[in-house]
């Protein structure tokens, strides 16, 4: 017997938009709820064994490598499939969402790869998330040239074969969509939507052109997590009647867990996986996350102090690069965040040095790509990976046989020798308040003080307020960081937006509910798990 055919899947509380038809299709919508009625159970069983995981971490204060998958990590026989020609270099990748300026200007940038950005760098609102799609389909099909109306400047595509390869990151496993619900008024999971409209559209697309679906992975903490999507591109494979193995993914290793479980994450997904990635700001915050409970030596100094040379970022690094080259995978570096300034030249030359120093490490270390989040640093990060890989495509012969790296060097963030500071609980405020209210204009990437930050940010910001103050830190001042000295500092804050913006500007923003949301998350006895969860009911559309 057939399985019944899925609910139908409403959309609540939305706007009609110009041209949503095109992406809300009928079959379209019939696949995402394929999706959700065969997969968002998983996702719930998972979501609850985050929740048990964490607890288990809050008793122990600890974390080792599985010891039920050993096996896998001792089979020196198994790889991954190996990498499709479209992703076989990816010695720079450019990462920002889709709006339709950026789909172009990413495109164009002399990149490998564009991470086409519907997580992190995307604030939710139904509009973002229908017309980023729309975007894509526009760019594939060569439909996507315009003027920008405010400054009169066009924009179009270079030819297709200049063109970066995009690899799509939905929106991660904790996240629902309010806007598409089945009928029993149960939301479908973000990341279904987001992968579901991406590939019904353009997976043969994508095929003709000679690339194929490539999806980047956000917020992993388990291997179990990868099995779920790795079977959800199978039926999705299947459904569509494209070849197995047709879908690539790289995930991003951005939580603690997963950095215990890199081997099994990569078993899982062999068959599509195209390697693994090492964020930054989500590792930190997970760290934070995970052992809040852990008492001094869990605590992390100011976020600009914890650098990728850090004693337990670099274990985390060199075990990434071992572990994918050794399974025929593509290791992905972090992000080189600078904004170059058109005014400052000065500060653009500090900033370069920074970056090349950064990338040159990374290409050193045996990594075969790395991001940016501007275009005018693909050069920079390009040349640091062309003098380490010439001609060839990656460094995946690089086996790095000498990295060994023991379950608590991951986790020996007491090994840094820095300490939290009054400057550094400034800067996270600043910051937090600063991309919080932009995020609620539904701004996801969001240009602060030279750095494209995006929901990343506001979340290592919040964890450490709050963690600062669990602990009872003292900082340099002498000054122990309490909710009273936090308020005290994002009132300030606050006070300093008016006079540097003005009165009708500050009028016109999210100014004083962005301060109440950082203040709500960071001062809360009850750790939210993601600032986006709450911040989500108050973003509008």
């Amino acid at each position: 017997m057939s399985a019944p055919a899925p609910s139908p899947l409403a959309i609540v509380d939305a706007e009609p938009l110009p041209r949503q038809e095109e992406v809300l299709t009928d079959a379209a919508l019939a696949f995402v709820a394929e999706l959700h009625r065969r997969f968002t159970p998983r996702r719930d069983e998972l979501l609850a064994r985050r929740a048990e995981r964490r607890a288990e971490i809050a008793r122990t204060s600890t974390l080792d490598f599985l010891p039920e998958t050993a096996a896998i990590r001792a089979d020196d026989s198994w790889k991954v499939a190996p990498a499709p020609a479209a992703l076989n270099d990816r010695r720079v990748e450019i990462t920002g969402p889709t709006d339709r300026k950026m789909t172009i200007n990413a495109l164009n940038s002399g990149a490998r790869v564009w991470l086409a950005d519907f997580e992190d760098a995307s604030a939710p609102t139904w509009e973002n998330v229908v017309t980023g799609q729309l975007n894509l389909i526009d760019a594939y099909t060569r439909n996507i040239d315009f003027t920008d109306e405010r400054t009169g400047k066009s924009y179009a595509l270079r030819p297709n074969e200049e063109l970066a390869t995009v690899v799509m990151r939905p929106r991660g496993w904790h996240l629902n969509e309010r806007h598409l619900v089945d009928a029993d008024g149960t939301p479908v999971p973000g990341a279904l939507v987001d992968f579901g409209l991406y590939f019904f559209h353009n997976a043969r697309r994508l095929l003709d052109l000679g690339k194929g679906p490539y999806f980047y992975l956000p917020k992993t903490e388990s291997h179990l997590e990868a099995r779920l999507w790795n079977d959800v591109f199978v039926f999705a494979q299947d459904h569509v009647g494209i070849p197995q193995g047709t879908v690539r993914a790289t995930v991003l290793i951005e939580t603690i867990t997963a950095a215990y479980e890199m081997e099994e994450i990569l078993y899982e997904l062999r068959d599509h996986a195209a390697g693994l990635n090492a964020g930054r700001w989500d590792y930190l915050f997970s760290i934070v996350k995970n052992f809040r409970d852990g008492g001094a030596k869990f605590v992390l100094p100011d976020r600009n102090a914890v650098t990728m040379t850090a004693p337990f970022m670099r274990a985390y690094t060199e075990l990434l690069v071992r572990t994918c080259h050794k399974r025929g995978a593509h290791a992905i570096g972090g992000m080189a965040a600078f904004i170059p300034s058109r005014k400052d030249a000065e500060v653009n030359k500090v900033a370069f040095e920074k970056v090349r120093a950064d990338k040159d490490r990374e290409a050193a270390d045996g990594f075969d790509g790395s991001w940016v989040a501007h275009p005018d640093l693909v050069p920079i990060a390009m040349e640091s990976f062309d003098k380490v890989l010439g001609d060839k495509p990656n460094q995946k012969d690089r086996l790095r046989e000498d990295v060994a790296v023991k379950a608590e060097d991951l986790i020996a963030i007491d090994s840094l020798d820095a300490k939290p500071t009054y400057a550094g609980l400034v800067n996270a405020v600043q910051v937090g308040i600063r991309y919080i209210e932009a995020w609620l204009r539904g701004l996801g990437a969001v240009a602060i003080f030279n750095l494209m930050e995006d929901a990343a940010t506001a979340e290592i910001s919040r964890s450490q307020i709050w963690q600062w103050i669990n602990a009872g830190v003292v900082l340099d001042n002498g000054e122990k960081v309490t909710a009273e000295l936090a308020r005290k500092v994002a009132a300030e804050e606050l006070a300093n937006i008016r006079e540097e913006i003005g009165e009708e500007a500050f009028a016109a923003g999210n100014w004083q509910q962005a301060h109440d949301l950082l203040l709500q998350v960071s001062l809360d006895e009850d750790y939210a798990d993601f600032l986006t969860l709450p911040a989500y009911e108050q973003l509008k559309g």
